[in-house]
């Protein structure tokens, strides 16, 4: 890589960047680190002008880490919240660089980031364990009680009885399986680890399967409507989360829609597939629309996660897709699917 090509990538770090030489000048600042350190932050000063640093109780970092007089087996130190002059947290960590093992410092490289970063991932983390504990107390509660009644009392209830009991106890089981699997894709997603194992799958088929269990489960048949427009074209696809994507979908509209759900199925020209749920409820604000696909979204009517249509978006996009709200025809929602055929390489 050439000199202008390395200031190039740079620039581009996510974080900001500043590398200080021997003696402690600071030989580079990437535009991140002048954003977040101010117009000081430039090369040619000492490091610890350019990144004037300290801990809460006031002390100044640089005078209790001291880089260059360093024992010979430090090789810097990692991430923590430090405060620049105004008051501003931000996440700092360092690395040493030395030319031959146990010889002296010869560059300091400093990676600064915001401190609201960390601050949104406590949020984060913060919002998902009162999530998770919300979600579960509910059906664990249920099974508790149940089984306790049942191990206690068991001759005092018909066969009819136990058998309510217990599906109402398989019901809140498959509750709590439902979240740990969504808490796996959640983490799959943010990780980029989540794996799509594609194989041919029969859309339409798997539409009204859907469709059928949601049926059983108590729904009228005529909330539901299947439009399949014309033969649609091979399509590969991960079942499993093929499955997620169009029962999520199906949740979502019975949950937050009204009046009818209307399924399209259609071909696209360039050889992927449409893939269109529509209700007739009150459909989502136009600048709301973006804000639905992020985590522990609700519209403030309705329970559950707020992980669905995050799920969605996640799933979708790993098979190469997207996914959009657009209002529909008659009113209501309109969540658009587009696949693409996904055919595997064979040559």
């Amino acid at each position: 890589m050439d000199d202008a090509n390395g200031l190039l990538a740079v620039e581009e770090l996510p974080d900001g960047l500043v590398v200080a030489g021997d003696g402690g000048v600071v030989t580079l600042v990437n535009g991140v680190a002048r954003r977040l350190l101010g117009p000081g932050a430039v090369p040619g000063r000492p490091l610890g002008q350019v990144v004037p640093l300290a801990d809460r109780e006031g002390r100044v970092w640089w005078d209790c880490v001291r880089p260059w007089d360093s024992l010979p087996t430090v090789t810097g130190h990692p991430e923590r919240t430090l405060l620049l002059p105004d008051g501003a947290e931000v996440l700092v960590a360092a690395r040493y660089v030395r030319e031959r093992p146990l010889g002296p410092v010869a560059r300091v490289v400093i990676t600064v980031r915001s401190g609201q970063a960390r601050a949104r991932e406590d949020r984060g983390r913060a919002e998902l364990v009162s999530t998770v504990a919300h979600e579960l107390r509910s059906p664990l509660t249920s099974v508790k009680g149940f089984t306790a009644t049942l191990l206690k009392r068991w001759d005092r209830f018909s066969d009819e009885q136990k058998r309510l009991m217990l599906e109402t106890v398989e019901a809140d089981a498959d509750r709590v399986t439902r979240l740990i699997t969504e808490l796996l894709d959640t983490a799959r997603i943010d990780s980029g680890r989540l794996a799509v194992n594609r194989v041919p799958v029969d859309l339409a088929a798997t539409v009204d399967k859907h469709v059928a269990a949601l049926v059983v489960s108590g729904y009228e048949p005529e909330r539901f409507r299947v439009a399949v427009e014309g033969p649609l074209p091979e399509l590969w696809a991960d079942r499993d989360k093929l499955d997620q994507v169009i029962g999520n979908l199906l949740e979502n509209a019975l949950r937050h829609g009204e009046g009818l759900v209307t399924i399209g199925l259609r071909g696209l020209p360039d050889g992927g597939t449409a893939l269109e749920v529509r209700d007739e409820g009150d459909g989502v604000d136009a600048e709301m629309r973006q804000r639905v696909f992020t985590k522990f979204w609700r519209s403030g009517r309705h329970g559950g996660t707020g992980l669905g249509l995050f799920i969605v978006r996640g799933l979708v996009e790993a098979h190469g897709g997207r996914i959009s709200i657009r209002d529909g025809d008659g009113g209501g929602a309109l969540f658009a699917v587009e696949l693409p055929s996904g055919v595997p390489d064979l040559g």
